[in-house]
Order: C-alpha cells, then sequence, then structure tokens
C-alpha cells in the first residue's frame, strides 16, 4: 500500500463488521459494504499508478464509466474499484501482473 496519507477519511458507520483483503499481498481490513476503492483509499493515496506515466491515480468518475479505478487480479483480469463490492478473500494487485496483454484467446 501507499506509504502516502489515506486520502478518504471515514467519518461515519465505523461499527460494520470488517472483511479482510488482499492488495498487492497486504492483507487490508475492510469494512462490509464497502467498494474496493473505497478499502483502498481509506488507508492509501491513490489506487495505482497510470500505465502511461508515472503519475497516480485515484479514481474520477465514481461510478464505473471512466476507467479510472482498474485494478487487477492475478489471473490479469480487471475491476473497477469504485463498483467492486469488498468480499472476503478477494485479492487484487494495484499494477497489472507480469503477463501478455491481452490474457483473452
Amino acid at each position: 500500500m501507499s506509504p502516502l496519507q489515506p486520502r478518504f477519511v471515514r467519518l461515519a458507520e465505523t461499527d460494520r463488521p470488517t472483511v479482510p483483503i488482499v492488495v498487492d499481498g497486504a492483507t487490508v481490513e475492510a469494512l462490509e459494504g464497502d467498494s474496493l476503492l473505497v478499502a483502498v483509499l481509506t488507508r492509501a493515496g491513490h489506487l495505482r499508478h497510470s500505465e502511461f506515466g508515472p503519475e497516480a491515480r485515484a479514481g474520477f468518475c465514481l461510478m464505473a464509466a471512466c476507467q479510472d479505478c482498474w485494478m487487477w487480479t492475478h489471473d490479469g483480469d480487471r475491476l473497477r474499484a469504485c463498483d467492486t463490492p469488498v468480499r472476503a478473500g478477494l485479492s487484487v494487485l494495484t499494477q497489472p501482473p507480469d503477463m501478455p496483454w491481452p490474457n483473452r484467446a
């Protein structure tokens, strides 16, 4: 996860049950009902780095239209963090896995 300060600060609903997820190999406690974007940005300053340069990305539209919040599974599938609900066992990467792209035949 990022050494930066979290981008989001949770002000309410802090008593929901936690759900363990894994981000880049580190276990992170998310709250039940959170999107992947909220789970990551309450702990880090960004979701990923741009594939076109060094810029950090943290999502843009927050409604699954802009493709700015992509994260990846270990199999190379992309997830939009803004509309992917957290669930126990979810494991994601902030950068594409080292595999040829596209990964589907």
